[in-house]
């Protein structure tokens, strides 16, 4: 039951990273829920991150943290 519940926040944070690609889904409200759900635990992970990186690789790294749990 566990695993299936981290699975779908994995789930929620790649839809994350898709609609972070496709700006006319970000007004959108479920966009914004999404966003939210998935930034609980990337936004920690952020902070730790240099600024500067061209790419945000903080939801691969929850990703990780998460198959390793």
């Amino acid at each position: 039951m566990i695993r299936m519940i981290i699975n779908l926040y994995i789930l929620v944070i790649i839809i994350d990273v898709i609609l972070s690609y496709l700006p006319q889904f970000r007004s959108q409200q479920w966009a914004l829920m999404i966003r939210k759900a998935a930034n609980f635990t990337c936004r920690p992970i952020r902070q730790f991150l240099p600024p500067d990186m061209p790419f945000d690789i903080s939801p691969m790294i929850v990703i990780i943290l998460l198959n390793l749990l």
